[in-house]
């Protein structure tokens, strides 16, 4: 019986397990305890971090408190919503004028806040498939170009696409489809952008990066990375902070898709990941991650 279990072990690696790239030690280290709830209070499954322009950081979780800002030290400063307003946190990032946009994956929504919580747009009347402009399937992710004049969405579990919106919320374009060829997509789970208007795809489930110009022009992919979950650029760095959720590691990449360094691995210890869902990195190059299954975010500093 363990022969025939090894056997299915094995059968189950995929190729991309075997090839999987690393690189050096990144040079942080583990902040303990650095969440500061209020007494009695949990996180659920974490499922998105996010920092604004001011490095506090935005927490969106799956817990009777859903959208939480710390300070930079973890202090405590406010939350909002509630399980009436968003059924299933998903990805959350905070725009260049410090709303907060917040993916609601069993909804099928994006919604705009500003800081104190206050709903300022609602994109999305899905479930929809991936031809519809203005439904979604269990979307993932948001970005925002820096003037933000467009932005876009991660859609996601179900549907195979990107879509682009004007600043107004208004459908521009998309592109892919599900499939395992260039362009195609298989749970397409964030989304990213570098200070060129470069679009870096979390295709997930093909367990690569897939890179386009603002037009969804493919331009290439990154297929030796590990599985990404969650992506972000450092404008300081000029480079993109992954969390590879399968492997349950933070990788950071040039824009060649080479690893510049590799953090953390499987456990339930602080400093250990596991479901590495979503990332962030504030202006001092701290990075800071929301997980599934340890119900947490954790922080690293340099």
């Amino acid at each position: 019986m363990k022969l025939v279990a090894l056997a299915v072990l094995f059968a189950c690696l995929s190729p991309l397990s075997a090839a999987l790239k690393s690189g050096p030690a990144l040079p942080h280290h583990l902040v303990a305890n650095w969440a500061k709830l209020p007494k009695g209070w949990n996180l659920g499954e974490t499922s998105g971090v996010a920092v604004d322009q001011k490095d506090n950081v935005w927490v969106f979780n799956r817990g009777t408190h859903p959208v939480i800002e710390f300070d930079r030290d973890g202090n405590f400063l406010q939350s909002w919503g509630d399980n009436s307003m968003i059924k299933s946190s998903h990805g959350i990032r905070i725009d260049p004028d410090g709303n907060v946009w917040c993916v609601d994956v069993a909804n099928h929504l994006v919604l705009k806040f500003n800081p104190e919580g206050r709903v300022l747009m609602v994109i999305g009347r899905g479930p929809g498939n991936n031809e519809t402009k203005d439904a979604f399937n269990q979307p993932t992710g948001i970005i925002f170009t820096s003037s933000l004049d467009f932005f876009y969405v991660s859609d996601g579990y179900v549907n195979s696409r990107v879509v682009k919106f004007n600043r107004d919320g208004e459908y521009v374009s998309q592109w892919g489809h599900k499939g395992t060829g260039d362009g195609e997509f298989n749970l397409v789970h964030d989304v990213a952008l570098d200070a060129h208007g470069r679009v870096y795809v979390a295709d997930r489930s093909n367990s690569r990066v897939q890179i386009f110009d603002a037009n969804g022009k493919y331009l290439g992919k990154w297929a030796d990375v590990g599985q990404p979950w969650g992506l972000v650029y450092s404008a300081a760095e000029n480079a993109i902070y992954m969390c590879d959720g399968l492997n349950n590691r933070i990788v950071k990449l040039n824009l060649d898709g080479e690893i510049q360094g590799v953090l953390s691995s499987y456990g339930r210890i602080p400093g250990k990941l596991d479901f590495a869902h979503n990332i962030a990195v504030d202006s001092a190059g701290a990075i800071y991650v929301s997980e599934i299954k340890n119900w947490r975010v954790q922080k690293w500093a340099k």
